[in-house]
């Protein structure tokens, strides 16, 4: 008695708790990919080209040249923030003195600092062909002293997380590949035990519809169990994490998150049914003899 009700067990938590597993490390790693994407982007929002100016330029001088810098029509005008913003060298003397503590008016005796524009760029603006080009357009604007930008931090991250993406889309396949080939392992173990049901079924009559729909509901509800843990997984990383690096909140996007929680959620059950239907049908076309 015993013996039959171990024959006909069916190891549905290993099942869950394999799906449970890759869907988290796919959930982890697109997370990871969505707030990469997200630095990016906030890196952008916030790059600026700062244009020194010419010395003792009058009030006229000043607004011309604000004027000839907007009509080239590269920076980013928001309704918190003008793109185009004068940074006086008085200003520029203030802010080096808080953040140095020193008093270069004792050693040098002037203001070695120049008045200075600082342009907001525009996103699509933001590339490294581009901001070469911007920079020689802005350096032939008459008063324009010099143009400067963060070029090896712009480019560094840039060229840095176009690896993080590539190296993230490698893992997620690999993670991917290797979930179907688990739970396909699993899911084929676990039907071995069932063999005989499924033949005993064939035998008086059953059709193969009627003989694999339970098999793929329970594949179906399989699925969606293991999707729902991965995603409460993942958030409980997103949530933990968040609380514990400081500055990740500014990078989130809740938007894409809904939607990677999404595609979890549909990719649990779709793995699930397909796997059980693959490994079903197998049985369904074994010789008598092979099923022992």
């Amino acid at each position: 008695m015993s013996f039959n009700k171990t024959l006909g067990s069916y190891p549905g938590i290993l099942i869950i708790i394999s799906l449970t597993v890759a869907l988290f490390l796919i959930g982890f790693c697109g997370w990871i990919a969505i707030s990469s994407k997200e630095l990016i982007k906030y890196v952008k929002q916030n790059v600026e080209i700062q244009v020194y100016l010419e010395r003792d330029l009058d009030a006229l001088e000043l607004a011309k040249i604000k004027s000839d810098l907007i009509n080239l029509k590269i920076a980013e005008h928001t309704s918190s923030r003008p793109g185009v913003v004068l940074i006086s060298k008085e200003t520029a003397a203030d802010i080096f003195f808080k953040d140095t503590k020193e008093n270069f008016k004792e050693v040098l005796g002037d203001n070695p600092f120049r008045d200075a524009y600082t342009i907001k760029l525009k996103e699509e603006n933001i590339s490294e062909s581009r901001l070469k080009e911007m920079k020689t357009q802005i350096e032939k604007v008459p008063g324009v002293f010099e143009v400067d930008y963060a070029k090896d931090f712009l480019n560094g991250i840039i060229s840095n997380v176009n690896k993080v993406y590539k190296i993230l889309a490698a893992i997620v396949l690999i993670f991917f590949i290797a979930t179907l080939l688990l739970i396909n392992n699993t899911i084929k173990l676990a039907l071995y035990s069932q063999r005989f049901i499924i033949r005993t079924m064939q035998l008086v009559g059953a059709t193969d519809y009627f003989i694999q729909k339970p098999f793929l509901a329970k594949g179906f509800f399989q699925g969606t169990v293991a999707a729902l843990i991965a995603i409460l997984l993942v958030f409980f990383t997103k949530t933990v994490a968040i609380s514990q690096i400081e500055g990740l909140s500014i990078i989130q996007n809740t938007q894409n998150t809904i939607w990677l929680f999404l595609i979890l959620l549909i990719l649990g059950p779709m793995i699930g049914v397909m796997s059980t239907y693959q490994s079903i049908v197998r049985y369904h076309k074994l010789d008598l003899d092979k099923l022992y």
